[in-house]
């Protein structure tokens, strides 16, 4: 099961079959319920996570308690393979939003295998400027786009990550306990204007909510509104 699971990742994807049966011993299998922490920002980047089931919650926390810089991860996501790297702390905290279950490797074992294999060395690169190039395009939406504007665009990635087809013909269901706090933090916005911008999608026919789940009921007029 170890190994299909790590088969499955993209920057394990140049691993031989003997190869990642060697990663996958040298894991743990760990789970998770609904609300519990994965790790801790502040706390030293000791493991790396491969999440194999479930949805998990990352973010920072302001002095206030303010949760900034949000994201959800589901199925095949890595987690704190990038502070593994330097040996530093965790940046972000993880959580639990469902009963979830993944693979963890100590770092001092991850930075390893990335000596050992230039490939996934590459691939993990890539995750890298692939998060820089996302953290600067929400920069700059967030400086030139309006509220409407960015939550538009965070639902249609989260629905083409976590989406699944909805009861309607074309609609799709955001699998996702999102709240307006929740897209607030990720849309760099008070959860005030986040209601407003919702309010007025639903209004259009774009959207549909209710307590904890979102769906997207018009993808293309969506589009048009981000």
């Amino acid at each position: 099961m170890r190994n299909t699971i790590l088969g499955q990742i993209p920057i394990f994807q140049d691993l031989s079959a003997g190869e990642l049966a060697n990663l996958a011993e040298r894991m743990l299998s760990l789970s998770w319920g609904p609300g519990d922490t994965l790790f801790t920002a502040g706390e030293p980047s000791e493991h790396v996570f491969v999440l194999a089931a479930g949805q998990a919650k990352v973010f920072r926390s302001t002095s206030t308690g303010q949760s900034t810089s949000l994201d959800f991860l589901g199925p095949g996501a890595v987690l704190g393979s990038l502070t593994a790297l330097d040996a530093g702390r965790y940046p972000e905290t993880a959580v639990a939003l469902v009963t979830t279950c993944a693979l963890r490797l100590e770092s001092g074992a991850f930075r390893q295998m990335l000596l050992a294999h230039p490939p996934v060395a590459l691939r993990v690169l890539d995750v890298v400027v692939d998060r820089l190039h996302r953290a600067r395009s929400r920069e700059a939406e967030q400086a030139s786009v309006t509220v409407t504007t960015r939550v538009a665009a965070t639902l249609l990635r989260l629905a083409d990550t976590f989406g699944v087809p909805g009861d309607g013909a074309g609609t799709t269901l955001i699998q996702l306990p999102l709240t307006r706090a929740d897209l607030a933090a990720m849309t760099g916005t008070s959860a005030e204007s986040v209601s407003r911008a919702m309010s007025g999608l639903r209004r259009d026919g774009l959207i549909d909510s209710g307590r904890r789940w979102t769906a997207v009921l018009d993808r293309s007029g969506l589009i048009a509104a981000k």
